[in-house]
């Protein structure tokens, strides 16, 4: 395993360090973004005793302490082990040493947007799968992102992870108790793919083009379009930001469950070893990806996966890139 290798100048813990000399900033990991609010007071404890007496909602759903100085490193990660026993041990059943702090800083906080709990658009649970995850992607030295949304409308920017995990399901049409009064077509036309059509006062489908979102579920006045009572996932790849070529991932899966997902997602460190022969480096799963191409990525991430029947996989990728620099795959023969 990645975690148990000496991986030299790699950062090996969540302390960043700072534009001032001799200070760090602490990235406390909140798997899937939701904790419990008591832990608020720990986070005031640390940045007052520690730091400089602010923290900041870090982009990736973390709390990031600024202001630490490097000698009351150890102190805080001494600090850290109840913490680490309750969010990364109990909640998520991640298996990690937590008597000095946070191991790894490689993959990096998994976010999720507030899904089932909360929002009516929302087809799965998102913080359940989210602390799925964790315990298949942390601690490692090999980077990865992942993004967990609630529904294909992405508000925690999976596109724009190594991983998107997107919550779908698939509508049941019941007839019987239809009363064709086109509101889920609407719905369809206004919020999704248009799929949906009014034929002889019945419900048609082109099920090719279904995105699984269930904003038809949401309108139906009789229930006649309601969700399936199992929830369905999207696997999207390869999307990243950055100061290169930035670009929007392209679906790898869909209408998985989710026992196919972490099967998935578990295959990533063995795929990551591969690819950088061993030695982990600060790469997105994008550019991994690019090296090993995408016949070798879905021949190794899904070996040893049992893909429910619903399933469908992409032949192919075709990603589309902001080329800030142009030409930038042009490049001499070797």
């Amino acid at each position: 395993m990645a975690k148990d290798m000496n991986i030299g100048a790699l950062r090996t813990n969540c302390f960043r360090q700072s534009k001032v000399k001799g200070e760090y900033m602490l990235q406390m990991r909140v798997p899937a973004g939701l904790i419990e609010a008591k832990y608020l007071g720990f986070v005031q404890h640390l940045a007052t005793t520690y730091g400089d007496g602010t923290f900041h909602f870090g982009s990736r759903q973390c709390f990031a302490i600024p202001g630490i100085k490097y000698e009351n490193i150890d102190k805080v990660n001494k600090e850290l082990k109840d913490y680490l026993e309750d969010i990364e041990v109990a909640q998520c059943g991640v298996d990690m040493d937590t008597s000095a702090g946070f191991p790894t800083i490689g993959a990096r906080n998994i976010m999720a947007c507030i899904g089932g709990i909360h929002c009516i658009k929302a087809n799965i649970n998102t913080q359940e799968i989210a602390k799925k995850i964790e315990k298949e992607v942390f601690p490692s030295h090999y980077h990865i992102k992942v993004a967990v949304a609630g529904c294909p409308n992405d508000c925690a920017k999976g596109h724009f992870n190594d991983f998107g995990i997107v919550g779908l399901t698939k509508p049941i049409y019941d007839p019987d108790l239809c009363i064709g009064c086109g509101s889920c077509v609407k719905a369809c036309e206004s919020h999704a793919t248009r799929v949906l059509s009014m034929v002889n006062n019945r419900i048609e489908k082109e099920a090719c083009c279904c995105v699984g979102c269930g904003e038809c579920t949401l309108v139906c006045p009789t229930n006649a379009m309601r969700r399936s009572p199992k929830p369905f996932y999207r696997i999207l790849i390869g999307g990243r930001t950055g100061k290169q070529y930035p670009r929007m991932g392209k679906t790898f899966a869909d209408f998985l469950s989710e026992e196919a997902v972490l099967a998935i997602i578990k295959n990533w460190q063995a795929f990551s070893a591969d690819v950088l022969k061993g030695q982990p480096r600060y790469l997105h799963g994008g550019h991994l990806l690019d090296m090993a191409g995408y016949e070798k990525f879905k021949e190794m991430m899904l070996k040893n996966v049992t893909l429910n029947p619903e399933a469908r996989i992409a032949e192919n990728v075709y990603f589309a890139e902001t080329e800030y620099r142009g030409r930038i795959h042009v490049k001499p023969v070797k």
